[in-house]
Formats: C-alpha cells, sequence, structure tokens
C-alpha cells in the first residue's frame, strides 16, 4: 500500500515540473508565432456568403 502512496507523490512531482517548464516557455514566448503573419497575405482569402440572400429568400413567404 505504501508504493501506492510513493507513486502518486512522484506523479504529481512530475506533473508540476512539466507545468512549470511549460509556464517558462509560455513567458518567454516560445510559441509565439512570428512566421505567419509575415507570409498571411500570401494567401486566398476564402469567399464569404452574403447572409442578406438568405434573409430575402425567408422573407417572400
Amino acid at each position: 500500500m505504501s508504493v501506492i502512496y510513493i507513486l502518486l507523490a512522484i506523479s504529481i512531482i512530475v506533473a508540476i515540473v512539466f507545468f512549470a517548464a511549460f509556464i517558462i516557455a509560455v513567458r518567454r514566448g516560445q510559441y509565439d508565432d512570428s512566421y505567419t503573419p509575415s507570409v498571411r497575405m500570401l494567401f486566398e482569402d476564402e469567399l464569404v456568403k452574403d447572409k442578406s440572400d438568405k434573409s430575402i429568400e425567408t422573407n417572400k413567404d
């Protein structure tokens, strides 16, 4: 039974270490995307359908 307590304590410590590493990485800007904004103008925009056409069709009743 004491093995379960030891494994539980170790797993909580490992989880805290990984969470702290994640927080440090976020604060240092590890996940900031500096590449996509510079090439965004090269991507084609998707066509947006007008919602006004649907409202005209429903009001014809």
